[in-house]
C-alpha cells in the first residue's frame, strides 16, 4: 500500500522546525508569542496546495482544515491533532537540523557543540534504529519534533490520502494548536467549528506507542507577606518574604515527591517559579498525580508543610491558590473503548509491536477529552525532547504516517 509511495513527513519537519515557533509561559496573549502564526500560515497554504480547500488559520493561531469523506456510509468523524509551539525549556532560535543516514550505533557528535553527543548507551531505544536515518539539531538549540514530528506526519497524511483516493475514509478533521507546551494549548479552539466525534493527537515517541493515560495537574500559587522595614532600621521588624520562601523550598522532601525522585504512576510536588522582593515573594508550584484525589492530598501536605514554616514567622502571613490545569484523559477514555481497540489494530497493521505507555504529563488530549472530544496520544516518533540532544527517526515518522492512514481505514471499516 505503501511501497511505491515517497513520504514527505521528513522532509516537511526539516522545513518546519527552522520556524521559530516557542512559547511563553508568562504572556497573557493568545497565542502567547506572535511568531507562532508564521508556522500556522506555512501550514494552512500547503494544506491549500494539497487540496483541503477550507484550510485556515485563526486569529488565535488555530489552523483548521478537512479531508472530505469519500464514502457513502456515516463513518464518525476523526480528528488529527498536534502542536506548533516548541517548549521554553531550550532555545528554539536558529534550528540547524542535519539528517544522518544510515545510522549504526555510532555516537552522534553534534557540530555547533561538540560537547553534546547522542549515544546509544543513554538512549537505548536507538538499538531499534540500526540502518535507518536519524534527524537531530546541530547543538546549541533543541529540535522541535516536540511537536513538529506531529505536524509533519499529519501534513503527509493529508498528502497521502488526497492523492490516494481508493483509500476508503470518513471525513477526517485536521487541528494544528499553539501554546501546547504552556498548558494553553486548547484555550481558544472552536469545538463546534472542529465538529469531531474522536481525536488522537501525535506527540508521543517510540514507535507503535499508545497513551490513553496522563497525569492529573493542579497548579498551586504560594504568596508570602513579609513586613518590610528600611534595612539600616529593620532589626526586630523586618520579615524578608524571600527568606521565607527559601526556608519552604529547602523544607520540601528530598527522597521523594520530587520530579527527581519519581517514575512510573508516583506523582510529584514541582516547584517552577520563585519571584519577588522582601516585602513579597511567589512560589508556582505544579502538582501531579494519576488519581485526580492524590491532587487534594498533595496541596494538604504542601500546605501543611507551609504552616509549619509560618511558624517561625508570625508576623508574616501566605495565600495559597489552587488552579485546575488538566484531568487524568483515562477518565474519559474507558468510556469508548473503540477508540483505543481500533488505533491498536491500526499500529499493529503497520506492522508494529502495541506499547500502552502512561504519560507523566498532559497533551492537548487531556484536556480535549474533558470539552468533549476523546482523544488518546499517539507514537511521533520524538527522542530526549525538550533538549539539545531531542532526535527522531525519519522511519519512525513514516510509521506513524501508516498509522493514521490504518486508523482512518478501520474507522470506515468498523462503522
Amino acid at each position: 500500500m505503501f511501497s511505491n509511495y515517497k513520504f514527505t513527513a521528513a522532509e516537511r519537519f526539516m522545513r518546519y522546525v527552522q520556524i521559530d515557533t516557542q512559547s511563553d509561559p508568562q504572556s497573557d496573549k493568545h497565542p502567547t508569542t506572535e511568531k507562532q502564526k508564521d508556522l500556522g500560515k506555512v501550514l494552512a497554504e500547503e494544506l491549500l496546495q494539497i487540496g483541503l480547500k477550507d484550510a485556515h488559520l485563526d486569529e488565535w493561531g488555530y489552523v483548521y482544515a478537512t479531508i472530505p469523506s469519500n464514502v457513502s456510509k456515516e463513518v464518525p468523524v476523526i480528528c488529527f491533532c498536534a502542536h506548533v509551539d516548541t517548549a521554553p525549556d531550550c532555545s528554539g532560535t536558529g534550528i540547524k537540523p542535519i539528517l544522518h543516514k544510515n545510522y549504526q550505533g555510532q555516537d552522534i557528535v553534534l557540530p555547533d557543540d561538540t560537547t553534546q553527543v547522542i549515544r546509544m548507551n543513554e538512549y537505548p531505544y536507538l538499538k531499534t534504529q540500526m540502518g535507518n536515518d536519524i534527524i537531530t539539531a546541530s547543538g546549541t538549540t533543541l529540535l522541535g519534533s516536540d511537536d513538529k514530528a506531529g505536524v509533519a506526519e499529519i501534513m503527509d497524511l493529508a498528502n497521502y490520502l488526497m492523492s490516494h483516493p481508493e483509500v476508503k475514509h470518513g471525513t477526517i478533521r485536521i487541528l494544528f494548536t499553539p501554546d501546547e507546551e504552556v498548558g494553553k494549548g486548547v484555550d481558544k479552539v472552536d469545538m463546534k467549528k472542529l465538529g469531531a466525534d474522536f481525536g488522537y493527537t501525535l506527540d508521543s515517541g517510540d514507535a507503535g506507542a499508545l497513551e490513553d493515560e496522563t497525569f492529573s495537574a493542579d497548579a498551586v500559587r504560594v504568596t508570602i507577606n513579609g513586613v518590610i522595614a528600611h534595612p539600616g532600621y529593620a532589626k526586630d521588624k523586618l520579615i524578608n518574604a524571600m527568606k521565607i520562601a527559601g526556608d519552604i523550598l529547602a523544607a520540601l522532601p528530598k527522597d521523594k515527591l520530587s520530579p527527581e525522585t519519581t517514575s512510573g504512576k508516583e506523582g510529584f510536588v514541582h516547584p517552577v517559579r520563585v519571584e519577588g522582593i522582601a516585602e513579597k515573594c511567589t512560589i508556582d508550584f505544579i502538582i501531579r498525580d494519576f488519581e485526580t484525589s492524590g491532587l487534594a492530598k498533595k496541596e494538604d501536605f504542601l500546605r501543611t508543610l507551609i504552616e509549619e514554616v509560618m511558624r517561625a514567622n508570625p508576623k508574616a502571613s501566605f495565600e495559597f491558590k489552587v488552579s485546575e490545569q488538566y484531568r487524568n484523559m483515562k477518565e474519559v477514555l474507558d468510556k469508548h473503548p473503540q477508540i483505543i481497540a481500533y488505533a491498536k489494530e491500526a499500529i499493529q497493521r503497520a506492522g508494529l509491536a502495541v506499547k500502552m505507555e502512561s504519560i507523566r504529563g498532559g497533551t492537548d488530549g487531556s484536556r480535549l477529552s474533558f470539552m468533549g472530544l476523546p482523544c488518546p496520544n499517539l507514537f511521533a516518533g520524538e527522542q530526549a525532547i525538550h533538549s539539545k540532544l531531542e532526535h527522531i527517526s525519519v522511519q519512525d515518522m513514516n510509521k506513524a504516517v501508516e498509522t493514521m492512514v490504518y486508523i482512518a481505514q478501520v474507522w470506515y471499516e468498523k462503522s
